[in-house]
């Protein structure tokens, strides 16, 4: 018997962050303040081997609409997920090959 076909459990739903997603998040600013960035996930960037966040501001400070911030993963201190997008599913375009059978 699994774990999700035993009587009275809940299935879990799986959480993941994607793209789109409007987010609330706190990292590291001052040694006694947070920085608190508001906007859409974009998705993860690498810098130098460091990743980060990349999120895009919506005007919560309305100078800083549409601007993107990169928030280094180890600066994080909370991230909130206000409003899940769905995923995407992957379009992969196969060129057109005989192949092995072809």
């Amino acid at each position: 018997m699994s774990a999700t076909s035993a009587p009275g459990a809940a299935k879990k739903s799986v959480i993941a962050l994607t793209v789109g997603s409007k987010v609330r998040v706190r990292s590291a600013s001052s040694e006694n303040e947070s920085l608190v960035s508001n906007g859409a996930f974009r998705g993860l960037v690498s810098i130098g081997g460091d990743s980060s966040l990349a999120v895009e501001l919506d005007g919560t400070v309305p100078e800083e609409k549409g601007r993107i911030r990169l928030i280094p993963l180890n600066a994080l201190l909370a991230l909130d997920v206000l409003e899940a997008a769905k995923a995407e599913e992957e379009k992969r375009v196969d060129p057109a090959s005989p192949g092995y059978f072809g």
